[in-house]
């Protein structure tokens, strides 16, 4: 059989893979599959590891966004009522410019009965 892994697909009892060396060397072959299983297994925590930092990074965008919502929410509430506060004040604004023409008429009114 020509493996080229360096490892038989063979199964003891316990469902365990067990390691066989290949015919170029009792241990040459052994250890280079040993320097791989290493690399891999190095390889995968890193994506182990920049998966839980994505994890962690999406937590965080989660949190944000709910901060700006929250943020919305309170802004709108400020507009509302910064809203309101305009329409009063335009009202009181029309009010005082109805009771000023009033009393220029009434001031116009008394000077020219009184040959002002």
């Amino acid at each position: 059989m020509d493996d080229t892994s360096g490892l038989s697909g063979g199964q003891s009892g316990g469902g365990e893979t067990r390691p066989v060396a290949s015919a170029a060397g009792p241990g040459g072959s052994v250890d280079a599959a040993l320097e791989r299983l290493a690399r891999a297994v190095s390889r995968l925590d890193a994506a182990v590891q920049r998966r839980l930092e994505a994890d962690m990074s999406l937590g965080g965008l989660q949190e944000e966004l709910q901060r700006l919502g929250e943020d919305r929410s309170s802004l709108a509430a400020t507009l509302d009522t910064a809203e309101a506060r305009v329409a009063r004040l335009e009202d009181a604004n029309r009010e005082v410019s109805r009771r000023l023409v009033s009393a220029m008429e009434s001031i116009r009114s008394v000077l020219e009965t009184h040959g002002g």
